[in-house]
């Protein structure tokens, strides 16, 4: 049995999904699998999930799929409507909008609370030494749209290694690090998914 997972960016593709899998298979009898269909960018996944979701759930490989779920950073996307400034705001009306596009009982849409980089940022002890000093104290999911958490690392990488933060080789290689129970205990969008992905997996086991 296997999720499959819609996401926007390379980072997701090599570092997203096997953090997923290692938060869930520590908890369940029966390991389970998470494909990673990454999509070019907000705007095609916006376009694309109604279809390409149904293609996977009403496929060949529909009875091996616990679910497909959708997974985008809540600083990316551009289609919020005026009245929706908050990050909770956002967030709760975009799921009810995808979700709703889909209309499929197995699709499940989240958002990084402000970009996946934000759970990094939950485990300090992750990042080099330079840059520690120099983290905001507050929790992880209120680095907000003004300078969203992989523009901060980005930031703090210049000033204080001289280079820039690459998303998808520094973004992996922290992923691989990075306790996802800590993330969890830091990031509450975070949690929410892990528990509903958990509770499916269950639900879908023997």
């Amino acid at each position: 049995m296997k999720f499959i997972l819609f996401a926007e960016g390379w980072t997701e593709r090599r570092a997203v999904g096997p953090f997923l899998t290692r938060w869930l298979d520590a908890r369940l009898a029966t390991p389970v699998g998470v494909k990673v269909v990454r999509f070019d960018g907000w705007s095609e996944f916006d376009k694309e999930v109604p279809r390409r979701a149904h293609l996977y759930l009403e496929g060949r490989e529909r009875d091996e799929i616990i679910a497909v779920v959708g997974l985008l950073d809540l600083a990316g996307p551009t289609f919020y409507p005026a009245d929706r400034r908050s990050a909770e705001e956002r967030r709760l009306w975009a799921i009810q909008r995808l979700e709703q596009a889909v209309g499929h009982p197995r699709f499940r849409m989240f958002f990084a609370v402000h970009e996946v980089e934000a759970w990094l940022l939950s485990q300090p002890a992750v990042l080099p030494a330079e840059l520690r000093r120099e983290l905001p104290t507050r929790r992880p999911e209120t680095i907000n749209f003004q300078e969203p958490p992989s523009r901060l690392l980005d930031r703090l990488y210049r000033s204080r290694l001289g280079r820039p933060y690459k998303k998808v080789t520094d973004g992996s290689n922290l992923f691989r690090k990075l306790d996802p129970e800590q993330a969890r205990n830091e990031c509450p969008a975070l949690a929410d998914m892990l528990d509903t992905l958990l509770a499916l997996a269950r639900d879908a086991g023997p």
